[in-house]
């Protein structure tokens, strides 16, 4: 593992292998911003660092697009690996299985410390101005300008045995105070409800750019509720995490932040939200609604701070890998408490994450000793236990030939491998998020869906030695013949 403990490391690691390039021109935060975060976005171009933003202080800078995929060959997952520590080239499975050996690492406390660079400059009550940071009108559209899209917000229960990271939508009202999404539902908003119980406003502080793990942490369901995001962090590398408490409540924050907000989330008052460009790819005009204020009370930064921006909208942008793969290492680990033979998740970003893939070896009939119809309930039951399963209303169960990050290859499965009348399976009232456009205004409401498994396995009267081959490169060819047909087009200039 090579942590990266800053996000100025996580930068300077970025700039090595070719995943940011600087803009020195100026730019005009009024959806120009917006407009170059998705076109590197959709492209698979480098990370966007912006040097000089329009009205915004010399000096603070903003960075897009920081856990979005790569073009270059051998790097589409690059950003994540290297956030999690591992090689820039780790492949997606690669990735899960990191991530799963997680769970069975103990915490390690943190390290409490007294000055950290986040510290360098302290805005308190009048002095707070939210508009001095480069906030972005991202989507035209857009109910206004969001300035939480990829800071990490920070709560804890009353009696501080709950330390909950997560990350939610957060626009701007005025210089002093942001209203943003807090769903009931959510660890945020069950920490908020303890608060409200006892009579009191949330506590909360907010991180923008820390070390590159904690968004991707935050930012998924990896860490079930009443567990602590930094405890994972901590464990997954065995070191701690530097914290310093904040300014004006007792949060502990990430000490080499680049940036922290402070304040109280009210527990009563609220002002209109959204809507907002969101992960599934669509500005939903109707989804604008009554959410709850954040009070900031003390804003505290670095020198030359840079801020970072995710700008949501049609696959594939930074939303995707960081909700997929955190929900597909927490499904994969419940997969295998559940004893099924799993061999790989995925959510194809592709899709939004809608879908999820499961592949499992060919001879699962030997091992399980079932019929196909318990083992989709077995695989119902074991996928439906996870919060991460509220992203994929479709599930897809193919046999391990097919790579399941492969979206092409997904599609031909799908295409050629289910039973469109016999081999779906459904269950009603199954969690799911409210951000998707096609789910009615009742589901929407009570978060609830019918999800179906779609089973792309070979019929249960196929025999396995009948069982089909796929007539493609890789398997209709012996590895012989593949090897020397490969260095015959390398040779010929078909290959670089």
């Amino acid at each position: 593992m090579n942590r990266i403990k800053s996000f100025r490391g996580y930068i300077e690691k970025l700039n090595e292998i070719g995943e940011v390039k600087e803009i020195n021109q100026e730019v005009d935060w009024n959806l120009e911003m917006g407009a170059i975060i998705r076109w590197c976005n959709e492209n698979g171009a480098p990370s966007p660092l912006f040097n000089k933003i329009k009205d915004v202080e010399e000096g603070f800078r903003a960075i897009g697009a920081p856990a979005g995929v790569s073009r270059q060959k051998d790097l589409y997952l690059s950003r994540y690996a290297i956030s999690i520590g591992m090689k820039p080239n780790s492949t997606g499975k690669e990735i899960l299985e990191a991530l799963v050996e997680g769970y069975s690492k103990n915490p390690v406390p943190p390290t409490i410390v007294s000055n950290a660079s986040c510290k360098e400059n302290i805005l308190l009550g009048e002095d707070v101005d939210l508009f001095k940071l480069p906030v972005p009108y991202a989507h035209d559209g857009d109910g206004g300008r969001y300035i939480n899209t990829w800071g990490t917000i920070m709560v804890q229960s009353p009696d501080k045995k709950w330390i909950n990271w997560s990350i939610a939508r957060i626009m701007i009202k005025d210089k002093r105070t942001m209203v943003g999404m807090v769903a009931g539902g959510q660890h945020i908003g069950k920490v908020r409800k303890m608060w409200a119980d006892i009579g009191k406003n949330t506590p909360f502080a907010i991180a923008f750019g820390t070390e590159p793990m904690i968004p991707l942490v935050a930012g998924s369901t990896l860490v079930s509720e009443g567990n602590n995001e930094a405890d994972y962090i901590s464990g997954y590398y065995g070191e701690p995490i530097e914290l310093i408490k904040a300014e004006t409540n007792d949060i502990l924050v990430p000490a080499n932040s680049e940036i922290i907000l402070e304040g109280t989330l009210s527990s009563s008052e609220t002002e209109m939200e959204g809507p907002m460009g969101e992960y599934s790819g669509y500005l939903i005009k109707n989804s604008k609604s009554e959410k709850p204020i954040y009070n900031v009370t003390a804003m505290t930064y670095r020198n030359k701070p840079i801020y970072p921006i995710v700008v949501a909208g049609a696959p594939i942008d930074d939303d995707h890998p960081v909700m997929g793969i955190g929900a597909c290492a927490e499904i994969l680990n419940s997969l295998r408490k559940h004893k099924i033979p799993v061999t790989m998740v995925w959510m194809p970003f592709e899709v939004a994450c809608t879908w999820l893939v499961i592949t499992i070896p060919k001879k699962w009939r030997e091992i399980l000793k079932c019929n196909t119809k318990e083992f989709m309930k077995k695989i119902g039951d074991a996928v439906y236990a996870c919060k991460g399963s509220f992203l994929s209303p479709k599930i897809i169960v193919v046999n391990d030939d097919i790579d399941p990050t492969d979206t092409n290859q997904v599609i031909w499965a799908f295409g050629t491998r289910n039973h469109q009348s016999k081999e779906i399976y459904f269950r009603p009232d199954s969690r799911v998020i409210g951000l998707i456009p096609y789910l009615d205004s009742e589901e929407k409401k009570v978060f609830k869906t019918t999800a179906c498994i779609f089973n792309c396995l070979w019929p249960e009267d196929l025999e396995y030695a009948d069982y089909h081959i796929t007539s493609s490169y890789k398997g209709a060819f012996p590895k012989e013949v593949q090897e020397n047909a490969l260095d015959k087009l390398i040779k010929a200039g078909f290959l670089e």
